[in-house]
């Protein structure tokens, strides 16, 4: 669309960054009509070169592959920029102030959302390293919320599902309950809904089957592009 701005996605893996371009095309046209949907361009590194900085614990590795995607998708014409990948925003700060476009930030989206939504204790869900970080507890602190980490056995547990078979697209019932379980675990720490922090994570869990409301980062996402896209009605 001539009158949208046109959206860079920095890629990771290719189940989530599919799922949030996927969005993104079937979501705008509530906005902008039938089949109508922004300019689109995407960028990923092999999920590869990722995994082995993560393991290493090279956030400067990780901040590097985010900046090299961004400056390319800067070169195909996007006005601004969106990571479907909650855990490598670990690096973000390390490269905030070398990006050549705008970029939405996935957990600031995602908190805002849980406090409009009136939630106080959302659960958060995600890879070991992204649960484990302070990702998302910054940017839910700083809307004056509070939020819950599953104990240490589930987040490995989680991870393993989603590093093993959702980044794959593989969708195992007993994986589905397990996560169930957790987020059980996690209304009886007091939380009243859960981030889903990995955007596969929307592949197995959404309103239907989880146990709390749902903070479906993959989708929030994409909505706040589109809305930054077209712009005020």
């Amino acid at each position: 669309m001539s009158n949208t701005q046109h959206i860079g996605i920095v890629g990771c893996s290719a189940e989530g960054a599919a799922l949030c371009y996927k969005t993104i095309c079937t979501q705008a046209p509530k906005v902008l009509g039938e089949h109508a949907h922004p300019e689109v361009s995407m960028h990923t590194h092999s999920l590869a070169r990722y995994v082995a900085c993560l393991d290493a614990g090279d956030w400067a590795g990780v901040g590097e592959l985010m900046l090299s995607s961004a400056r390319k998708l800067a070169l195909q014409g996007a006005d601004f920029l969106i990571c479907p990948d909650n855990t490598i925003h670990q690096a973000f700060g390390l490269i905030a102030e070398h990006l050549p476009l705008p970029w939405l930030h996935i957990a600031e989206v995602v908190a805002s959302q849980a406090q409009q939504r009136g939630h106080q204790h959302p659960g958060i869900l995600g890879t070991e390293w992204l649960v484990n970080s302070q990702v998302y507890p910054e940017q839910l602190e700083a809307k004056g919320l509070s939020w819950s980490r599953p104990a240490a056995d589930q987040i490995q547990t989680m991870s393993d599902i989603i590093m093993q078979e959702l980044v794959y697209g593989i969708i195992n019932p007993q994986a589905v309950e397990s996560l169930q379980h957790t987020i059980v675990d996690l209304a009886e720490q007091g939380c009243d809904s859960v981030i889903l922090g990995c955007t596969e994570l929307p592949l197995v869990l959404h309103a239907g089957n989880s146990p709390l409301p749902t903070l479906n980062s993959t989708r929030l996402l994409a909505e706040a592009a589109i809305q930054r896209a077209v712009g005020p009605q």
